[in-house]
């Protein structure tokens, strides 16, 4: 008896409830169940697994010390063979590029084309010198500017003046120590230990 009330009492709670339904005034039964909008009091079960745990295979323990004894004698094989070393290929200069008769020869120019680049290049140079011109005459009228302004500025308020000479800290923060004659106090020099950091390439 109670196993049955249980389960009716699962199943209407169980059923959603909208609200649009409850203002119509349409009964419980004819609401439509959706497995999506699930009531909060539904009992919710999870499929069953059926599954076994791998099994452990048997594993002879005189196999086990044999493979053992093997992998031991190959050790001690390659200990007693110097390792090879690999040889950086980048260092050794191939033999067909020590060969002397190899020898490019530089291409003869005719007279037009010796000429024609002797002529570009000149007026190379003579635009690479107006363009320098050019920009050192902007930096001296943006100089001279400055030295007008800051002469004004002295006129008008002595403290603006020496305000405006401050260098700005912000403007490009950066600060830097260069190179110092001598080591700082704190320096302990090496008394000829070293890592040696060689690397060892082995086959």
């Amino acid at each position: 008896m109670s196993l049955s009330l249980s389960r009716c009492v699962c199943r209407v709670l169980s059923r959603p409830i909208s609200a649009s339904s409850v203002l119509s005034g349409t009964p419980l039964h004819v609401v439509s169940r959706s497995p999506w909008f699930a009531s909060v009091m539904t009992l919710k079960t999870s499929a069953s697994l059926r599954a076994e745990p791998k099994k452990k295979k048997k594993v002879d323990p005189r196999r086990d010390q044999l493979l053992r004894e093997r992998m031991k004698k190959k050790l001690k094989k390659l200990e007693k063979v110097p390792p090879e070393y690999i040889p950086i290929e980048d260092f050794i200069t191939p033999t067909k590029c020590l060969d002397e008769t190899r020898d490019r020869s530089t291409p003869r120019l005719s007279f037009e084309q010796s000429e024609g680049r002797a002529l570009l290049l000149k007026e190379w140079s003579l635009y690479k010198q107006e363009q320098h011109m050019a920009e050192m005459q902007v930096v001296e009228l943006a100089l001279e500017a400055q030295r007008e302004a800051l002469e004004e500025l002295k006129l008008e308020s002595e403290e603006l003046y020496q305000a405006a000479l401050k260098p700005d800290p912000l403007l490009f923060p950066f600060s830097h120590e260069g190179p110092a004659y001598t080591p700082p106090k704190t320096y302990e020099a090496p008394d000829g230990k070293y890592n040696d950091i060689t690397k060892v390439y082995t086959q």
